[in-house]
């Protein structure tokens, strides 16, 4: 597939983006945490959600939220809040199920039952899409185009993991990839190494890295004629979120590290720069696709 590539037109940007799901929802949690389990679960989105909101008014900055249809059904008063306060509502998925564990005809309705309910919520049209555990895969693009999406943001171009999923044809270097004609893929952040690179995107990587290193390499980042775009969840400001027993050490530490400091690292680095929604940079590109630099990507 033929894909076009630019990096000029979204230069120096800083794109925020907030996950929203509860504690629970969390990949870390699955194994003990059943689906049917979620109604029983303490709901603490709510009130974490709306401290990212007062965080991002007191330094006047703007993010994309991508809400999962199941909390954006149980707090539809918090989705039409984040609309209302000037921000872009995208969607995370209905049950924040891994994209490769689905079939596409499931995959299809599960990104339509989202899109839908957030669009009937804020009258507005829903453009982006975020897959639970950044599961993209290749054939769920075309679907995501079909049903409406402007853009998915689920790629991480660094290497193995074993969670995230793939695209073909990406480069760490390309941090926003036009993959079909209106269709864009914007990729969370990695320092760059070679096509591939070291995740600084957000997530745990954020909450164990030290802060100030942190910050050296967002700037690295921004100073490459590229945008940066920052990912995290409602539940990472959260120490007093339940501990959940049982699950493997690796991922007790994935969900609880540094959940302490993770809010005051949060809001000072919202305060560090100037925080733009992803429809915002999508715009930017579309603007720029006249360009002499904007041109095509090697096929993947």
């Amino acid at each position: 597939m033929a894909r076009m590539i630019t990096k000029h037109p979204g230069s120096g940007k800083a794109a925020l983006s907030i996950d929203v799901e509860d504690w629970f929802h969390a990949a870390n949690v699955s194994a003990v945490i059943a689906r049917e389990a979620w109604d029983r679960c303490e709901l603490r989105v709510e009130r974490n959600t709306t401290r990212m909101l007062e965080i991002l008014e007191a330094c006047n900055a703007r993010a994309t939220f991508f809400v999962l249809g199941w909390v954006a059904e149980k707090c539809p008063h918090l989705v039409r809040a984040i609309a209302a306060a000037g921000h872009e509502v995208a969607s995370h998925g209905y049950g924040h199920e891994l994209v490769y564990s689905l079939r596409p005809s499931e995959f299809r309705s599960d990104v339509l039952r989202s899109k839908q309910y957030l669009e009937d919520l804020t009258g507005r049209p829903v453009r982006g899409y975020r897959a639970p555990c950044f599961s993209i895969t290749e054939w769920a693009i075309p679907i995501l185009h079909d049903v409406g999406f402007d853009y998915d943001s689920s790629f991480v171009p660094t290497l193995a993991h074993d969670r995230y999923g793939q695209l073909d044809g990406m480069d760490a270097g390309s941090p926003v990839v036009l993959l079909r004609d209106g269709f864009y893929e914007v990729c969370i952040s990695c320092i760059r190494l070679g096509k591939r690179g070291i995740p600084w995107g957000g997530g745990g990587y954020f909450r164990l890295t030290p802060y100030l290193m942190w910050l050296r390499g967002v700037r690295r980042i921004l100073r490459s004629e590229t945008p940066y775009i920052f990912y995290i969840h409602p539940w990472e400001i959260d120490a007093g979120q339940p501990r959940v027993t049982g699950i493997k050490a690796t991922n007790q530490f994935r969900q609880r590290v540094n959940l302490q400091r993770c809010e005051g690292r949060f809001a000072a680095l919202v305060g560090a720069f100037h925080w733009i929604p992803l429809c915002d940079l999508i715009d930017g590109f579309n603007a720029g696709r006249d360009c002499p630099q904007f041109q095509s990507a090697p096929t993947g």
